[in-house]
């Protein structure tokens, strides 16, 4: 007998997926919604929340939305108390200010790293232990970056937050590997999006990329798509502490 292919579908699950009103995190609640997931979408726009859930209804997606702000420990502990468990995870909130060091100033610092980092820790431990609690074998798909294995000028700050990502996802790999809760990364280069928008108004920076991606070009959303449906479903049930990169060969250099 031929061996099977496991199933990428994943009916009967629910997942959160933090930063989901628009970019990457609706990207993410769009590919999971399509395989079966009934995805759930937080966020600090409730305006974007709506629309986002509207639009994935009417592709025929089952979609809720809270308003949430992630950095807040006791909102996320409080909101999250109310729900369902959730067999699927997607920290994706992020942000970005690119400075050289000293133009930094302290509050970049807290910003970067409280949404970036504090913000994944909080989600994730609440999310876990009521996975854990109710034995789900669940994914936690936490949105690093290029960026957490490679540095740049100007990303500092940016740099250290995915770096520290990467080494919580890791360690959390370990550390959660015995109730069968899988831990993995995924890591993109330079997407279009709402939030580089800007940085590409700056004379050669486009060039400047793309000379450093193999493939010669910026990615498209669509292009991250795959990677999380492969990460929740069970195709990747033996996948944990692992990094996908989805960087257009720019950490293959």
């Amino acid at each position: 007998m031929l061996p099977r292919t496991p199933s990428f579908r994943l009916d009967g699950r629910r997942a959160l997926v933090t930063g989901a009103g628009r970019g990457i995190g609706l990207a993410a609640a769009a590919a999971l919604a399509d395989p079966g997931a009934a995805v759930n979408l937080a966020a600090r726009s409730e305006n974007e929340l709506r629309d986002a859930c509207d639009r994935l209804r009417e592709e025929g997606g089952q979609c809720d939305y809270m308003v949430l702000d992630v950095t807040d420990s006791r909102a996320v502990d409080e909101r999250l108390a109310g729900q369902g468990a959730f067999h699927v995870l997607v920290n994706n909130a992020g942000m970005n200010r690119p400075k050289p060091l000293a133009q930094l100033e302290d509050e970049d610092i807290d910003a970067v790293l409280g949404l970036n980092v504090k913000a994944a820790f909080y989600v994730t431990r609440t999310v876990t232990r009521r996975m854990a609690a109710e034995g789900i074998r669940g994914s936690v798909i936490n949105v690093s970056s290029q960026m957490g294995h490679v540095g740049s000028p100007r990303r500092t700050l940016y740099c250290a937050s995915k770096h520290a990502v990467e080494g919580m996802s890791k360690a959390l790999a370990w550390e959660l590997g015995p109730a069968g809760i899988r831990v993995n990364t995924v890591c993109p280069t330079f997407i279009e999006t709402d939030m580089t928008a800007a940085m590409f108004q700056e004379p050669g920076f486009r060039q400047w990329v793309t000379e450093r991606i193999a493939l010669g070009r910026l990615g498209q959303m669509e292009e991250l798509m795959g990677a999380f449906v492969f990460l929740a479903s069970d195709a990747s049930s033996l996948v944990t502490g692992s990094a996908l990169m989805l960087d257009g060969g720019w950490t293959a250099a």
